[in-house]
């Protein structure tokens, strides 16, 4: 149901010369010049038309998009630099207040790691892990509570765009972060962003470097190893760790052949930012003995609605525990919300992010033989649940909420999962529940 990532596959690449847009070297603000300005207008050009093409609701929520797009072409060309012309198409798109509208700019030609990762508990955002060897190992702590960043208020309401902003379009070299710790000390902190300069060319062609291929073939391959589906047994139950609704039919039904042999599923959806509606559909066929209706699908014109057809005879028929959280997205919310609207699952943890909508990605080139590559989500459909409801902007509010503390962070102690034990007939203490499915980062 949503559109989580770009995956620019090899076959469409073949013969094709990829160009940042970016400068090679990370360092003071890209002036914009004449060619940078052009290339930025002509991608808030095809924002503009992508939503006219496909956008579900073609009165646009009652934004003028003509005057809209007039607007944001004005900014951009009094932009100073390059990264601010990008951030002006991305505000663009941010005018319809949908969570799966959005920009996906160009790749750069480094990658930057801050060394820590934020998550939202509640209204209030904490540091859940810090990456060892980097500057922020030495500054910031796992429970340490983030009061601001870069002179931001953190809270749930701007916590998805405060992302966005630095992790996609505007990443930093350096953050500031105003913290308190689990005891109630406050401390400014300055972290450094580790670095890893790259090309800023990529060449695909037959006659191109073939490490730009395998480097490319290697960095799918790592992003996939840390996304994919963890699952334990433990007694009467199963355990599913599920990162993302990324998996073809086969594979969900090998995990169900494992689930079927136990009494009880726990399904971890904490982090799950969605995925594929095939695979939601596929899960939730595995877990119920009928057909179930998902959603009614509203868009420009009359769609079916999104329905699971049943496994049948080998669907589980016992107790299912879902977790979810502040990063719950999409399929991940769907799946737990049926669940609750059918009495077939318990929900526990957070109330999750509310970024329901039916999207598909687009993407997006300029250049012939050297090209520029980006792209676009556009929702192409609202789903409204049995309830006559739907989840954007609302989230799933779990039957019984549950939050770690800023000690449970900094202990590596993990309550929700514990919880979940406990309710599907299983004990399991918070300490040996967060050993359960060790984090792991990408190799950098």
């Amino acid at each position: 149901m949503s559109w989580t990532r770009t995956r620019r596959a090899l076959v469409w690449l073949s013969g094709a010369t990829l160009l940042s847009i970016f400068s090679g070297v990370l360092g003071a603000q890209q002036t914009m010049n004449s060619e940078d300005m052009g290339r930025a207008r002509q991608m808030l050009r095809d924002a503009r038309d992508a939503v006219k093409k496909h956008y579900y609701d073609p009165k646009y929520h009652g934004v003028d998009l003509d005057a809209r797009y007039q607007q944001f072409d004005e900014r951009i060309k009094a932009s100073p630099d390059l990264n601010n012309g990008l951030r002006m198409v991305a505000a663009f798109l941010s005018g319809l207040k949908d969570s799966h509208t959005f920009f996906d700019p160009p790749t750069r030609p480094y990658r930057l790691d801050c060394g820590f990762r934020m998550e939202l508990l509640g209204d209030s955002a904490f540091i859940s892990r810090v990456r060892p060897g980097t500057d922020a190992d030495s500054k910031v702590h796992a429970g340490d509570q983030v009061m601001g960043y870069d002179a931001y208020t953190v809270n749930r309401v701007d916590f998805q765009d405060l992302s966005y902003t630095y992790n996609a379009l505007m990443p930093q070299m350096k953050t500031q972060l105003d913290l308190r710790d689990p005891d109630g000390n406050t401390r400014r902190v300055l972290v450094d962003s580790k670095m890893k300069q790259g090309k800023k060319t990529l060449d695909f062609t037959a006659e191109g470097d073939e490490n730009d291929v395998w480097q490319y073939i290697r960095s799918e391959e790592n992003e996939d190893h840390v996304v994919r589906q963890r699952y334990v047994e433990m007694g009467d139950i199963t355990i599913w760790k599920m990162p993302e609704f990324e998996l073809e039919d086969g594979s969900v039904d090998h995990i169900f052949d494992t689930v079927r042999r136990h009494k009880a599923l726990i399904l971890d959806l904490r982090g799950n930012p969605g995925g594929a509606a095939t695979t939601l559909e596929r899960m939730i066929g595995n877990v119920f003995d009928h057909d179930v209706k998902i959603a009614d699908r509203i868009g420009r014109k009359e769609l079916k609605p999104a329905i699971a057809k049943t496994a049948g005879g080998r669907a589980f028929a016992g107790k299912i525990v879902v977790l979810v959280d502040s990063q719950s997205a999409s399929a991940a919310e769907l799946f737990a919300r049926v669940m609750q609207l059918e009495n077939r699952g318990t929900v526990i943890g957070d109330r999750s992010s509310g970024s329901v909508m039916e999207a598909l990605g687009y993407g997006y080139s300029q250049g012939v033989e050297t090209i520029i590559s980006y792209g676009f989500s556009v929702t192409e459909a609202d789903l409204v649940m049995k309830d006559g409801k739907s989840l954007e902007h609302l989230g799933v509010t779990p039957d019984e909420i549950i939050l770690p503390t800023g000690r449970d962070l900094a202990a590596g102690q993990d309550p929700v999962l514990a919880r979940a034990v406990e309710l599907a007939g299983g004990k399991i203490d918070f300490t040996q529940a967060g050993k359960l499915f060790p984090f792991e980062w990408m190799p950098f």
